[in-house]
């Protein structure tokens, strides 16, 4: 019996409805995922933990950090990290005006097709990878060559998991549940814990990023979408439902942004600098990206759907609103972070990584490079937040080319800060690159489309820059430096407590209304919490 036509547009109504979240939900679902992104921190700092222990700084994890490189690559050119951003807005524009119907055939579609293109080339890559090791990292001396390659075949196969995985999680995200992308970075982080303590050597790591891959990416998505939409493959690459994801997605397969190719970047220069700097480079880097996933990733992930709704409904000046509102509280966050990350770079890294195979020296390697990189965090969450304005209103190709210029143009600069100053060189260019491609997507999105203002967003990197300045001036001088475990650790705990209590003080005192009330509804629902466990 098929569907009464009515009912089938209510019913894809509701669900459009349900998916255009207000700027509570939207604020709810990305605690959500900042939570699920923080304890996948805490787990990542588990396994930078293992591995510094059983590995340390050398030719291993040199091997280690390359591996992904081509496995980054794939991801990158079947927009495997943006499946949400290319197939969300077409997904919930599909159920909105042709109904449910039409949107599952395109899920169906995008999955099946979208796959098997994803296995033919990582089929292919696995089979050429030492072509392609050799050409990238020539560098590296035969024998790191040689377990750069077998590292790659090891960890290449989970891009197929991340691929049909994403499209999975796109949909379930479509529909207002976040609860598999939650999920997802938990067991990947999981799996390599696993593998780094109960596998042999540096291939342990390999192993369980593979089987942290297959769990969190793959199967929970696909687990947990069977009661939303049925599950199916259909591959039918003439079909026009992919035909339509294709052109919608070929912006970011053919196109450059330096969130993705800045790492590209470290690997590329770095490798030539001497042996333990990818490694080095590696360490600081996931340090860094904490506060990026927290902020950044799990803000612009809920957001997205949101955006896009309140653009199919016409409300561009509310789209604006929501970004620019997104946008301070994010960026105060991110001042305020970068500043504690870099007064507190030393002990961070002594605490979280200096024991077995990793010496005083690298840590000293590491902190350097962290503090710089530290700098970094505002202009990646402005970023990754920013340029949901393009993607929200289906303009993938504006956005493709505004970060491929600035992909190329940003190349010398890495070329000439290796050249000067070799690897914290190269760190200080990501800053700047990355940090002038924020700048420039916000400028163009204000000309583009009117919004966000960019004056009150100057008033907060300024408000925050003060209170950064204050809280780092108090945790460097009170402080105390001593040596050993104990001594780092005594010194991140009061460090780190006076730059927050100086941070708190300072944004109640300064901080712009929008950043004020996030910290008062996230303090009220903490309080409400509390008080429901007393009662009970």
């Amino acid at each position: 019996m098929s569907k009464d036509p009515q009912q089938t547009n209510k019913t894809a109504l509701e669900a459009h409805s349900s998916a255009a979240l207000s700027g509570r939900q939207v604020g709810w679902a990305a605690a959500l995922l900042a939570g699920s992104v923080l304890l996948s921190r805490l787990l990542g700092f588990v396994r930078e933990m293992v591995l510094a222990d059983r590995q340390g700084i050398g030719p291993a994890t040199d091997a280690f950090s390359a591996a992904f490189q081509i496995p980054d690559i794939l991801n990158y050119l079947l927009a495997g990290g943006a499946l949400a951003i290319a197939f969300t807005p077409l997904y919930l524009k599909k159920l909105k005006e042709e109904g449910e119907e039409s949107s599952t055939a395109l899920f169906h579609s995008v999955l099946g097709s979208l796959g098997l293109v994803t296995v033919g080339l990582t089929a292919a890559l696995w089979w050429q990878a030492p072509a392609a090791i050799d050409w990238q990292f020539s560098d590296f001396d035969p024998e790191t060559r040689l377990l750069t390659v077998r590292l790659t075949r090891i960890v290449l196969p989970a891009q197929v998991f991340f691929v049909l995985g994403g499209i999975a999680r796109a949909v379930l995200m479509a529909h207002g549940r976040f609860g598999a992308q939650a999920a997802a970075p938990l067991l990947y982080n999981g799996g390599i814990i696993v593998g780094g303590l109960w596998g042999t050597g540096i291939e342990g790591f390999a192993w369980g990023a593979l089987g942290g891959a297959f769990a969190g990416a793959f199967l929970v998505p696909l687990w947990q979408i069977r009661s939303l939409v049925p599950l199916g493959f259909r591959v039918a690459p003439l079909d026009p439902a992919f035909r339509t994801y294709v052109l919608a997605a070929l912006p970011l397969m053919l196109g450059l942004s330096l969130t993705t190719v800045d790492e590209w970047y470290e690997r590329w220069f770095g490798q030539a600098i001497g042996v333990g700097v990818l490694a080095s480079l590696a360490y600081a880097r996931r340090l860094m990206m904490a506060p990026v996933a927290v902020l950044g990733q799990a803000v612009a992930t809920a957001a997205l759907p949101s955006l896009a709704a309140l653009h199919a409904e016409g409300r561009q000046a509310d789209l604006n609103g929501l970004l620019a509102r997104t946008l301070r509280v994010t960026l105060f966050g991110a001042v305020v972070l970068a500043g504690g990350l870099m007064v507190l770079a030393g002990p961070v890294v002594r605490v979280l990584y200096e024991r077995g195979a990793f010496s005083a020296e690298d840590s000293v390697r590491v902190s350097t490079l962290l503090a710089i990189l530290a700098w970094a965090v505002p202009g990646w969450v402005t970023q990754q937040v920013a340029v949901r304005a393009f993607f929200a209103r289906g303009e993938m190709w504006r956005a493709m080319l505004i970060g491929t210029a600035l992909a190329l143009a940003a190349l010398p600069i890495y070329a000439l800060g290796t050249q000067r100053w070799g690897a914290p060189g190269l760190a200080i260019a990501g800053v700047v690159a990355i940090s002038a491609n924020a700048g420039v997507t916000l400028g163009w999105a204000r000309v583009r489309f009117g919004g966000p203002a960019l004056g009150p967003l100057a008033s907060t990197v300024l408000r925050a820059l003060l209170i950064a300045g204050v809280g780092g001036a108090v945790a460097y001088l009170w402080a105390p430096a001593s040596p050993g475990f104990q001594g780092a650790l005594l010194e991140l705990s009061v460090g780190g407590g006076l730059y927050a209590a100086v941070s708190g003080a300072g944004l109640l005192l300064l901080g712009d209304r929008d950043s004020k009330q996030a910290l008062k509804r996230v303090l009220a629902r903490l309080k409400g919490r509390r008080g429901r466990s007393f009662s009970e």
